[in-house]
């Protein structure tokens, strides 16, 4: 997870598309002082090289996903094998394999607390699988690619959904290969896109390795609040906290935290830790990222 960094042009580069992997080539380039050709050139490299994937992430809501949960898996022998054999299951977006208490770590999405009771079961026959813990989400408070509010009720045709499609398997794909795809004009297609985004259903990103973008370590927690505790929104406010959910279980909030190098993870940690309410922290070390994948499949 801490692989060589990206020299600086590359790494500007990379923060503007995680910032909206859409942007033209004309603005990335006068944003980075290149030539359109160059920038263009850049960012091919960076995706053949398989440091960046640009994708569209819809939110979970539109894909009928309101059902979230952090899991945790003790295993028999070798974790690998059945992190792996996690990963392969479409609801499962997230699996690390961790320094912690248990070694398999992962985020489930699915459609109901039914779904996610039966997927649960089907986790615990997984080889390997000794034990499994599940902490629900209630609420996403802090999230890199998506709003924490849901977009309002989705009211989607058949070509919205094909837009949405494929834009996930490719977020910078061309209007005019969207049109031809769905069945419209480049500016029908253009429109039509721009209204997902501008609604909240679908977001844009470089999906990076943490280690490219200076944060070559990353750490989850759960830590549970005193009483009503501190505001959560300003507790996952600072930098260092790359993802955050209020829960239900063994925790009230489970999150992440990325740095540099392990002082830099240690320091966030303890500054979560004293803030004020906090009770209980407990933390792991994310050692190899399995799976990372939004889209309707996730495999």
């Amino acid at each position: 997870m801490n692989p060589a960094p990206l020299d600086p042009t590359d790494l500007a580069l990379v923060r503007l598309l995680q910032h909206d992997g859409r942007t033209s080539y004309e603005t990335l380039a006068a944003r980075i002082g290149l030539s359109r050709a160059a920038t263009r050139a850049r960012v091919r490299r960076l995706k053949e090289d398989g440091v960046v994937r640009i994708v569209g992430i819809v939110h979970p809501a539109v894909l009928g996903r309101t059902v979230c949960a952090h899991v945790t898996l003790a295993v028999n022998g070798p974790a690998a094998p059945t992190a792996r054999a996690l990963a392969a299951l479409p609801e499962a977006v997230f699996v690390t394999l961790t320094a912690g208490r248990r070694p398999i770590v992962a985020e489930l999405r699915t459609e109901s607390f039914d779904a996610l009771s039966a997927l649960l079961a089907d986790v615990s026959r997984l080889p390997g699988v000794r034990e499994v813990d599940t902490t629900p989400y209630t609420r996403v408070a802090k999230d890199p690619y998506l709003p924490a509010d849901a977009p309002a009720a989705p009211d989607l045709d058949a070509t919205d959904h094909a837009l949405l499609q494929a834009l996930q398997a490719d977020g910078r794909t061309s209007y005019a290969d969207l049109a031809e795809r769905v069945g419209m004009s480049p500016a029908a297609a253009r429109a039509r896109s721009l209204r997902l985004l501008a609604a909240g259903m679908l977001r844009v990103v470089a999906l990076t390795s943490p280690g490219a973008v200076g944060l070559g370590y990353l750490a989850g927690f759960a830590l549970r609040r005193s009483g009503t505790g501190p505001d959560v929104a300003r507790l996952v406010a600072a930098e260092s906290v790359q993802f955050a959910a209020e829960c239900v279980g063994r925790a009230d909030v489970i999150g992440t935290v990325g740095g540099a190098s392990l002082p830099d993870v240690l320091t966030a940690l303890e500054e979560l830790r004293s803030a004020p309410g906090v009770h209980a922290l407990e933390s792991w070390l994310h050692l190899e990222l399995v799976k990372e994948r939004y889209d309707s499949t996730a495999r």
